[in-house]
C-alpha cells in the first residue's frame, strides 16, 4: 500500500471522489495542535551545479500536518534562489480536471466491484468504509478497484491529523504562484490517472486486496515516514518505500517508480546541461530521491555532482 503514496493528485483527490458518490462531507482533518507544539523538521535537500545553473532537489510529502515547520534556512534559501519549479504535476491544484479525469477512468458501471474482488475483500471494505463514516461498500459498486484504493488512502491520513492542503508540494505551489514563478510538471493529471487506470484489472485487484488487509497500519507507517523526512533519514525512506515493492512487485517497481524517475532524471540532464538553465527547485515525493534507483543516483551515473546542501 505504502507506495500508493507517491501519486500526488491521487491523495488529493481520491477521498473527494468517493464522497462524491455517497453524498456525506469527506472527514476532516483533526483538530490542529494547540499552540507551542510545533515540530520543527530539517529534511534533506540536495544541488547539482550544471553548466551555468543550478537545480536543487528536495523531496515532498504529499500530506503533512499543519503544526510541522519544515522551511529551514537551507529550504528557504533554495525557494528563494530559483525562478523555475518542477513538481510532479503543474497544476497539482485543478481538482476539477482531476476528478473528471478519476470519474473518466474510474467508473464501470456494468460491472460492479463486488464482481472484481473476493467475497472477503469485499467484507473488508464494507469494515473499512463504515469506520470512515461512509455508508459501506456499495457506495464503491461502480468504481474501479485502482480508485478505491485511492479513495479510501486518505480516510486515515485525515484521521491521524495529516491534510492534503498541508502537503509540501501543494504549499509550495501555492507559494510559487504567488512569488510568480514559473511552474513546470515532470507529469500531467492524466498520467499520473493512467498509471493507476491502465494497470491490468488483476494487479488493480491485488493491490486493493493488499490495501485493505493492511489498512490499519496505514497511519503508523505514514507517521514513521514523516518522522524520517523530518529527520532527513533518506536510507530510512528508501527502505520503508521502495524496498519492498521492488523485491516482491518488480513489474510495479519498474512501472510506479524506475521508469518515472528515468523520465525525471533525462530532463533534468537536459536542463542541467542547458546554457539558458538558471536556478531550478524541483520538489517530487520523497521516495523518488532515495534508495540506488533514485533520480539522485541517475543524475550521478549521468556524470553529475549531486551534494547534499
Amino acid at each position: 500500500m505504502k507506495h500508493r503514496s507517491r501519486y500526488s493528485v491521487v491523495l488529493l483527490f481520491g477521498f473527494g471522489v468517493a464522497c462524491a458518490q455517497s453524498g456525506p462531507a469527506a472527514p476532516q482533518p483533526a483538530a490542529a495542535p494547540a499552540a507551542g507544539t510545533t515540530v520543527a523538521a530539517n529534511p534533506a535537500i540536495w544541488r547539482v551545479k550544471g553548466v551555468h545553473g543550478t537545480v536543487y532537489l528536495f523531496g515532498s510529502i504529499h500530506v503533512m500536518k499543519p503544526n510541522v515547520d519544515w522551511e529551514t534556512a537551507k529550504v528557504k534559501a533554495a525557494i528563494s534562489a530559483s525562478d523555475v519549479v518542477y513538481e510532479e504535476v503543474a497544476n497539482l491544484d485543478d481538482m476539477a480536471a482531476a476528478q473528471q479525469l478519476a470519474m473518466q477512468f474510474g467508473m464501470d458501471m456494468a460491472h460492479p466491484l463486488s464482481t472484481k474482488i473476493s467475497k472477503d475483500d469485499v467484507a473488508l471494505l464494507d469494515t473499512a468504509a463504515k469506520s470512515m463514516g461512509l455508508p459501506g461498500e456499495s457506495m464503491f459498486e461502480p468504481m474501479q478497484p485502482w480508485l478505491v484504493s485511492a479513495s479510501i488512502e486518505v480516510a486515515p491520513m485525515l484521521k491521524g491529523g495529516y491534510d492534503p492542503s498541508s502537503g509540501i508540494d501543494n504549499k509550495l505551489l501555492a507559494q510559487s504562484k504567488t512569488e510568480q514563478k514559473q511552474i513546470k510538471g515532470f507529469e500531467t493529471l492524466s498520467d499520473q490517472v493512467h498509471f493507476l487506470a491502465d494497470a491490468p484489472q488483476a494487479q488493480q485487484v491485488e493491490m486493493l486486496h493488499r490495501q485493505l488487509i493492511e489498512l490499519d497500519k496505514a497511519t503508523v507507517e505514514m507517521n514513521d515516514m514523516v518522522t524520517a523526512w523530518e529527520r532527513g533519514d533518506v536510507e530510512k525512506i528508501g527502505k520503508m518505500e521502495n524496498d519492498e515493492l521492488a523485491v516482491k512487485y518488480p513489474a510495479e517497481y519498474q512501472r510506479l517508480v524506475l521508469d518515472r524517475n528515468r523520465n525525471w532524471a533525462a530532463t533534468l540532464d537536459g536542463l542541467l546541461k542547458d546554457p539558458a538553465t538558471g536556478s531550478v527547485l524541483v520538489v517530487v515525493g520523497a521516495a523518488h530521491l532515495a534508495g540506488p534507483d533514485s533520480v539522485l543516483k541517475l543524475l550521478e551515473k549521468d556524470g553529475w555532482k549531486v551534494e547534499r546542501e
